[in-house]
């Protein structure tokens, strides 16, 4: 599914995938939840550095309310994407210029990552870890282009709820 248009698609968000890792995510459409799991842990050892399937990771666990699991996909995500992306190892030092996080690839993936991990935070009452992303967020993509708001807004309700 392409994240942008909705509409059906082949393609992987974060990039291209091995055939071999194909393979394993095509089958891992269809498998049951504990098969795909599999899979997809599968899918990473054969191809570490392939972006993609730590998206699927994290989203097959956050989906499952499987919060620890989802947050070791993202960050191992995050460590790669920006090593290829050239950025610092703590994304704490990371600045605005030191890449064009608005350009598909690397970059734009570990931007993502960090929304995700974001997001994940926040599911598992997390907050202050969440709101620390967010505000990171905001420094890098101030232009809100991949709907961190969103996040901040679910963080000033359940501040609100409080």
């Amino acid at each position: 599914m392409n994240l942008f248009t909705g509409e059906s698609s082949d393609a992987f968000f974060g990039g291209e995938v091995p055939p071999l890792v194909r393979r394993l995510l095509d089958q891992a459409r269809t498998a049951a939840p504990h098969e795909m799991e599999s899979l997809l842990w599968t899918a990473q050892v054969s191809a570490p550095e392939c972006l993609p399937i730590y998206y699927l990771l994290y989203k097959f666990h956050a989906r499952l309310r499987q919060y620890e699991q989802a947050e070791r996909a993202a960050l191992k995500g995050v460590s790669v994407a920006a090593r290829q992306a050239a950025l610092r190892d703590d994304w704490r030092a990371v600045a605005a210029g030191d890449a064009d996080f608005a350009a598909p690839g690397p970059a734009r993936f570990w931007l993502f990552s960090l929304k995700a991990l974001a997001f994940i935070y926040l599911r598992s009452h997390r907050a202050d870890a969440s709101r620390e992303l967010v505000e990171k967020l905001r420094e890098l993509d101030p232009d809100q282009g991949l709907g961190g708001e969103v996040i901040a807004a679910l963080l000033q309700g359940s501040d609100n709820a409080r």
